[in-house]
């Protein structure tokens, strides 16, 4: 029974690592270059866990995130968060219809996926809306809670906190994110594949890869991958040494960090890492793995201080150290 159970997990692997091919093999098909955005994103969704697209307007941050929906077969809503949307705009709320009877009408966040576009643009209430959302997959309207469809992912992008009329994400909610993945420009090539692409009159159909039943046995699969003691030490140790202060954290960490990373942190990592094992044909993942994803689950859970910014310290050079 044992070895029958282990031989259906290993072809499991097998056909999420295949399948993990083919996604990205169709969303090329509209997305010039951006691999490993698109691979950390996939990451996120077969992880379970939510993603912030951090990058400048016009790096086809929605496009990628339609795009996906689209490829896997899943009910997409898009909010634009604007200064004036309130939390009620999102959940959704109540109200009295024919019969005088209060009626919960439901908001746009009740989808599979949700892309939060440009989630930095409106005030610190609405942004709160969100967390129940993503950590509970519910939602509370007027005492009664409303259960969110699954799977459930919230693809947030976020502009520069430096550009105008932005309101920074509070830690706590910048915590529910699983991923913080950072888009930069193309390269030229690539640019040029790109306005090629967009000023031409061809269309792209796009066939549906997998299925939200798909998603959710490939989410429950990647938690009974097995990982070694050691390399679940690491991670947690990794987590741990980002906190200034503490027995593990090092002389960069206590000179250029405020506060580091929690306990959710290492558990995103040995998931993550569990994942990248997983899409990369491997049925157990190693050090290796841990440190593939450790940038998009540390960056925005370490807060630099003002010596680390003044000597232009990035998160990515602490974390580094780290390794």
């Amino acid at each position: 029974m044992a070895e029958t159970l282990v031989k259906d997990n290993v072809a499991a692997v097998d056909q999420l690592a295949q399948s993990y091919k083919d996604l990205k093999n169709e969303i090329a098909k509209v997305i010039i270059g951006q691999d490993d955005v698109v691979k950390a994103v996939i990451l996120s969704l077969f992880s379970n866990g939510h993603s912030l697209l951090v990058g400048v307007p016009g790096l086809a941050k929605t496009l990628l995130v339609s795009t996906i929906s689209e490829v896997l077969d899943l009910d997409f809503k898009r909010i634009q968060f604007t200064p004036d949307l309130m939390p009620s705009d999102i959940t959704g709320s109540e109200i009295l219809d024919e019969s005088r009877q209060f009626k919960f009408t439901k908001g746009p966040l009740f989808a599979n996926i949700v892309l939060a576009d440009e989630i930095n643009r409106t005030p610190p209430k609405t942004q709160a809306a969100l967390l129940e959302a993503m950590q509970e997959r519910s939602v509370t309207v007027s005492g009664v809670r409303h259960k969110l469809p699954t799977p459930f992912f919230v693809l947030a992008t976020q502009n520069p906190i430096e550009q105008e009329g932005t309101y920074p994400l509070p830690e706590a909610q910048l915590d529910r994110f699983m991923f913080n993945i950072k888009l930069d420009y193309p390269s030229y090539q690539e640019e040029i594949d790109v306005v090629k692409a967009t000023t031409a009159s061809k269309k792209h159909d796009l066939k549906h890869v997998l299925t939200a039943e798909d998603i959710v046995g490939f989410q429950q699969l990647i938690r009974r991958i097995p990982i070694a003691d050691n390399v679940l030490e690491y991670a947690v140790k990794l987590a741990t040494q980002t906190r200034p202060g503490t027995e593990l954290a090092t002389d960069m960490v206590d000179k250029y960090i405020s506060w580091g990373a929690g306990p959710r942190a290492s558990q995103y990592l040995v998931i993550g890492a569990k994942c990248h094992a997983a899409i990369s044909g491997k049925y157990s993942p190693d050090i290796e793995d841990v440190q593939a994803i450790a940038n998009y689950v540390l960056r925005h859970r370490i807060v630099r201080n003002y010596k680390a910014e003044a000597e232009g310290i990035s998160e990515e050079d602490v974390i580094k150290s780290l390794f």
